[in-house]
């Protein structure tokens, strides 16, 4: 029998209001008597400051003003997980791995340790550094195929608001008045493709904006761990977010000073010049920016003339004040304060230097932290641990077996421990492990000529070219396959990878002298395209193709370098087979006592910055090795090691040991080997649901949650792994839950033979509503450490406010009366203990549409877009089908509706109009409102119609014409 609780809460419509929603608890404290003096010593700065000498502090790169003592300032060290593009320094788990700890005070050790290391060069302060850091990621990872998984950390909005909480707390010192540095969250808001990313629109209703979107960003801001917001590149509700309204949202959050910044280049997206094109002048745009509560221009790199020359402009023509770009520069001030900037002593983080850089201390922690950052997905009869003394002899095959990568924002690796590092030395020197990357070794005769592609022996590589007539180390190529046909060719000869050294410039040569694949461009990148005759063209496949989409080598006739040219041009190439990759990795295997298989991404290639991943599945070649590894040694454990949920279906169903990792820096070999071989029994919980198929999932541009059932807490299919799932070494065992002041309290015992660690999740359920209402939705967890035997009581925290949800009929928070269903367990599909709180809330009325209603208050749709009602702010319903619907349910019209109101725009030609129907879109017609075009998007215009029938209580639909715009309506 199911345990009720009655919890007598009466609402009160004094209380109504009140009501904060799911991130009440992290309300911004008052302002301290510190923060009273700052504000002193900041408008005596600003009182000092010239109109230039303000303007110039607006730019990234703000420069020194020697006569005040100023020194020079920059925005934007990234620090996504760890110290990054300022050479080695100690590399994190990737954010998705950090969260994949569920372990906040870790991630808080892991933000304090990176934010020394950013101040461990501040007595040196080398180009590109600054204080102002640009972490962390709080955008929430709704869809997997995202090109930026790997920077965020889950798709749950309670779990990103206290991770990123956490480890900005770490980056900031978490003394809000004395900061070790200014992290800052990004990027504000609801951009989750990669795609044509500067010119898609996010629609976010009400809703999906109060209850998913904004809750990840608010945490860190409303705790005074984050210092301020970078807006993302894309648009929302059809208003780029470089201009969305930050001073009515972000800045409520907190009354600290926030020091809000644009995207690199975005401001230059803005004006008719740019993607967008949403101002005609870039002074309009740039005084936009300013309005809109941003403070700091991230555009044309180093040089700041055009923000200088447009914030001048705006000024001239009154498009701005000064008293605009005084609070800009007041904020920055106030930030540049708390960092110690303007102390002689720099501030109590000030005597931080280079030691505390890869420290030992550092390094243990990254060891724990990737160790805590793997989910063991599967473990068949006891497949894993390994036990060392029992093995004779161990595989470690895969192409990730002996490798590290780093992303775009990690920093430099001060050392590599790879997967066959790790386990080799914790087997000892006297150990049998056998090794083989499992990738083809091919060599490319061309089928012309006779002449061998050849690379350069020594470390620096050399252009390859057509030279050699017999095929020798110099001759030789491993290809790695990454998916959809991607290759990378790396010459056997110094084991550089091959690419361009000047993508898009003069030459377009290819040379073997890269350590991975890499930079902006990833110009790495080849297909290997079969031809009828039995040749293949080597086609160019890399990303940013200036020259387009059917490229191909082709060898110079000159001297037989290869160079890039068309398909007609390209050399064909007999395809020799120097070494079979995977009946190497099989012969490996097949007399190991285990294998361990190690795929997975390479993060420059299978989905990053500016490419959305197409394919959720393992690249062809590495699910062919595993399938061979595991036919030929039945203990086969397949190591996963990339950034994102993967279709793993076959190897779910066929594999006995299954585990998960991101690319986790430096420590990556010595964590998995604790995990291995039971040092550390596995702890990690998945951030995401992973689907068993992308058919699962909707349009990546589509992200209304709610109708699309959209992530775990709406998504009804059968997934392979549910959210928050990851096993243990050992197995916990589940009291009863019950209700305490402040919380939910459950008895969680450890009934294994080891030490384990399990994250407690606490899920909530409002069984009846007036509206859809998630299936499940996590309130809270916590990780707890048990030794065998051992029983904790762990409280979960759940207050009134958390069972809030965004009522559309008064755009406020409301607690419906209702049972609210608890349940605590290990995963979200692995619950173990339920309860039932009787919540005595707030029955919402039926709506009210006399009253004027803005139109996005839907609470149904179809073939509408959520736009931009005016420029600075607002938004309306777009209909994009000639019978586009808006559904307002449950409203009270017994009084009698007579007279339809709307506010409506159509810059079309021609005659459109808004219908009130009854019952259905296509239900009993009320009235119609004839509307003609208004000449612009924003002219917005008033219609009215006349209504019969309109009694009762019951559902309305407004239908609307192709290219209208509605932002108001009543009936009246």
């Amino acid at each position: 029998m199911k345990r009720r609780t009655m919890i007598a809460i009466p609402f009160a419509a004094a209380l109504a209001g009140a009501v904060a929603g799911p991130a009440a608890a992290l309300g911004a404290p008052a302002a301290s008597p510190a923060a009273a003096r700052l504000a002193g010593r900041v408008e005596e700065l600003l009182g000092k400051l010239t109109l230039d000498e303000k303007i110039s502090l607006l730019h990234q790169w703000q420069p020194a003003i020697p006569r005040l003592g100023m020194k020079a300032f920059r925005t934007g060290t990234e620090a996504l997980h760890g110290l990054s593009w300022l050479g080695p320094a100690t590399v994190f788990p990737q954010a998705i791995g950090l969260g994949s700890t569920w372990n906040p005070e870790l991630i808080e050790e892991v933000g304090s340790a990176v934010g020394d290391e950013v101040r461990g060069l501040q007595h040196e302060r080398p180009a590109g550094w600054g204080l102002n850091v640009w972490a962390p990621v709080t955008q929430l990872l709704r869809d997997p195929r995202w090109g930026r998984n790997e920077e965020g950390y889950s798709e749950d909005p309670h779990l990103v608001g206290v991770m990123a909480t956490a480890y900005a707390k770490g980056l900031s010192g978490g003394d809000p008045d004395h900061l070790k540095t200014a992290p800052l969250v990004k990027h504000y808001l609801a951009n989750n493709n990669e795609v044509r990313r500067d010119q898609t629109s996010s629609d976010l209703r009400p809703r999906v904006l109060k209850e998913y979107e904004e809750p990840a960003h608010k945490a860190a801001i409303a705790a005074d761990a984050a210092c301020g917001v970078m807006t993302a590149y894309n648009l929302v509700n059809g208003r780029p977010c470089t201009v969305t309204d930050l001073n009515n949202s972000v800045r409520t959050w907190t009354d600290r000073a926030l020091l809000n910044v644009t995207d690199a280049w975005a401001p230059n997206n803005l004006p008719a010049s740019g993607s967008q094109k949403y101002f005609d002048t870039l002074a309009e745009a740039d005084a936009a920016i300013l309005k809109a509560g941003l403070d700091s221009f991230t555009t044309d790199d180093t040089d700041p003339s055009k923000t200088i020359a447009a914030i001048n402009e705006a000024l001239d023509k009154g498009l701005l004040a000064e008293s605009d770009v005084d609070t800009a520069v007041r904020h920055i001030l106030d930030i540049r304060f708390r960092l110690g900037e303007f102390d002689e002593d720099g501030g109590p983080h000030g005597r931080i230097d280079k030691s505390v850089i890869d420290s030992p201390a550092h390094r243990r922690l990254a060891r724990k932290a990737a160790a805590e950052a793997i989910v063991l997905l599967k473990n068949e009869r006891g497949a894993l641990p390994l036990d060392a003394r029992a093995l004779r002899k161990v595989a470690v095959v895969g192409p990730l077996a002996d490798t590290l990568y780093t992303d775009w924002y990690s920093g430099e690796l001060p050392y590599r421990v790879t997967p066959l590092d790790g386990i080799a030395k914790r087997l000892g020197a006297g150990a049998d492990v056998v090794s083989s990357e499992g990738v083809d070794r091919i060599a490319l005769k061309n089928a012309s000529t006779g002449a061998y592609v050849t690379a350069g022996a020594g470390a620096a590589g050399a252009a390859l070219k057509e030279s050699a007539t017999e095929p020798g180390a110099t001759e030789h190529f491993d290809v790695f396959g990454w998916g959809q046909g991607v290759v990378t060719l790396r010459a056997a000869a110094n084991g550089k990878v091959v690419g361009m050294r000047d993508p898009g410039g003069s030459g377009n040569q290819f040379f073997n002298d890269q350590a991975q694949p890499n930079g902006w461009f990833v110009s790495q990148l080849f297909s290997l395209q079969e031809q009828s005759d039995g040749t293949v063209l080597l086609k160019y496949v890399g990303y940013e193709n200036w020259l387009g989409d059917n490229v191909y080598l082709r060898a110079r006739a000159a001297d037989g370098v290869l160079v890039l040219g068309s398909a007609a041009e390209a050399s064909r190439y007999t395809r020799e087979i120097v070494r079979d990759g995977i009946k190497e990795a099989v012969a490996a295997a097949r007399t190991a006592d285990t294998a361990v298989v190690v795929v997975g991404s390479m993060p420059f290639i299978n989905s990053r910055e500016t490419d959305d991943r197409e394919d959720m599945g393992l690249a062809e070649t590495q699910a062919a090795l595993v399938k061979a590894v595991r036919a030929a040694n039945p203990k086969t454990v397949v190591v996963v090691e990339n950034s994102y949920p993967t279709t793993l279906t076959w190897e779910q169903e066929h594999v006995p040991a299954l585990l998960w990792t991101t690319h986790a820096g430096q420590e990556t070999g010595n964590a998995l080997a604790d995990v291995l071989f039971g040092d550390v029994s596995p702890s990690g919980k998945l951030t995401q649901t992973w689907y068993r198929s992308e058919d699962d999932l909707p349009s990546l541009l589509e992200y209304d949650n709610i109708k699309f059932d959209r992530t775990y807490q709406y998504f009804k299919g059968e997934v392979l792994y549910p959210f928050g799932h990851g096993l243990s070494y050992t197995s916990f065992r589940y009291g009863k839950p019950r209700a305490v002041r402040g919380g939910i309290e459950v008895a969680v015992t450890n009934t294994g033979r080891r030490t384990g660690a399990e994250v407690v999740q606490l899920y909530t359920r409002q069984r009846t509503s007036r509206v859809k209402q998630p299936l499940k939705k996590l309130q809270a967890f916590r990780k707890v450490t048990l030794k065998p035997g051992q029983t904790r009581t762990v409280t979960l925290p759940l207050s009134r406010d958390d069972l809030a949800h965004w009522d559309v009929t008064r755009s406020r928070w409301v607690v419906e009366e209702s049972a609210y269903e608890v349940m605590v367990g290990s995963s979200s599909g692995d619950l173990r203990g339920r309860t039932t709180l009787e919540v005595r809330g707030e029955t919402v009325p039926a709506r009210d549409l006399s009253r004027t209603t803005r139109a996005e208050n839907f609470d149904d749709y179809a073939g509408v877009r959520l736009v931009d009602e005016a420029k600075p702010r607002g938004t309306a319903v777009g209909a994009e089908s000639a019978r586009a619907w808006l559904l307002f349910a449950d409203a009270d019209l017994r009084g009698g509706a007579r007279r339809l109101t709307a506010r409506v725009a159509k810059e079309s030609s021609g005659e459109g109009a808004v219908e009130v129907r009854l019952g259905a879109p296509d239900g009993r017609l009320a009235g119609r409102a004839t509307v003609t075009s208004t000449g612009s998007r924003y002219a917005y215009t008033e219609v009215t119609a006349s209504l019969s029938g309109a009694s009762r209580r019951q559902d309305v639909y407004l239908v609307l014409t192709e290219g209208l715009r509605l932002a108001t309506f009543s009936l009246s």
